[in-house]
């Protein structure tokens, strides 16, 4: 089912600064009714008042987020090679547009038929196919590249030099995030803590090569990415073996802490055991 979404010119203006991470989350439990393949769009005001659209998402996957996130319970996980970001700042007025579809939009100002429980609605087919049209278009952000994240967590645990060439490869917001930001002993230290916390096992196929070779093999990995704007802390990493992390990376994985699990392409679901301690 496609959805509609209104994009606080606040934290839109807070996620564009970062650097979109091709996800929205939000407390509405409308957005459990989309799934995989359909599309959630995302409409924002900009700063002149315009009411304009922001995003055209193609959903991977719904998922719960970790309790008490402050970004919301729920997360719209977007396709990275079919989901857009329009550029606001060249995009003609869609006000009319947007009134012109089903949801009822009767109040004075737009974004105010989108408050609270009614921030995420519900489309029609038609109200899609609108939207797809007028979207044809729209000039399109080029979204800031993702490091290559196995190994921007390399670096952050190991403590590799990271180049000003490579740094100078992208100048926006989300590059000085990473490389200024983040602060690698303060990473190096959760790492510990998780390898202590697991005694060193893969949390999800319990591979334990303390036991085997008396050394910690597991990787810590970052549940929502580092590059997509997830924290630096205890409650989003995991503890992997090898193997699991190459396969998360590589399928991009979805992660839902209402299960504690990650949802593979091919439909397969691998649970993540949680310490008892």
């Amino acid at each position: 089912m496609p959805l509609l979404y209104y994009w606080k010119p606040e934290n839109y203006r807070r996620d564009r600064e970062f650097g979109f991470g091709l996800h929205l989350n939000q407390n509405s439990p409308t957005m459990c009714r989309t799934g995989p393949g359909d599309s959630l769009w995302a409409f924002t005001r900009r700063r002149d008042g315009l009411y304009v659209l922001a995003a055209h998402l193609i959903v991977r996957g719904v998922t719960h987020n970790v309790p008490n996130y402050r970004y919301g319970k729920y997360r719209v996980w977007g396709d990275k090679g079919a989901s857009r970001y329009f550029d606001v700042d060249r995009s003609p007025n869609a006000e009319m547009v947007l009134r012109s579809l089903s949801p009822t939009t009767r109040a004075q100002f737009l974004g105010q038929s989108f408050q609270g429980a009614a921030a995420v609605r519900e489309l029609t087919q038609a109200d899609y196919d609108l939207l797809l049209q007028v979207a044809a278009d729209l000039p399109v952000l080029e979204i800031a590249a993702f490091y290559p994240e196995d190994e921007l967590e390399a670096r952050l645990v190991y403590g590799a030099p990271i180049s000003t060439a490579e740094i100078a490869r992208d100048a926006s917001e989300r590059t000085r995030y990473l490389y200024e930001r983040l602060q690698r002993p303060r990473c190096r230290e959760l790492v510990r803590q998780l390898q202590e916390l697991y005694q060193g096992k893969c949390q999800i196929c319990l591979y334990s090569p303390r036991d085997t070779y008396r050394l910690d093999v597991c990787h810590a990995h970052h549940i929502i990415w580092v590059s997509r704007g997830g924290e630096d802390e205890l409650r989003n990493m995991c503890l992997i073996c090898p193997n699991h992390h190459a396969a998360v990376h590589t399928d991009d994985a979805i992660f839902d802490y209402a299960g504690l699990e990650f949802r593979f392409g091919n439909g397969l679901i691998e649970r993540a055991l949680k310490s008892s301690s």
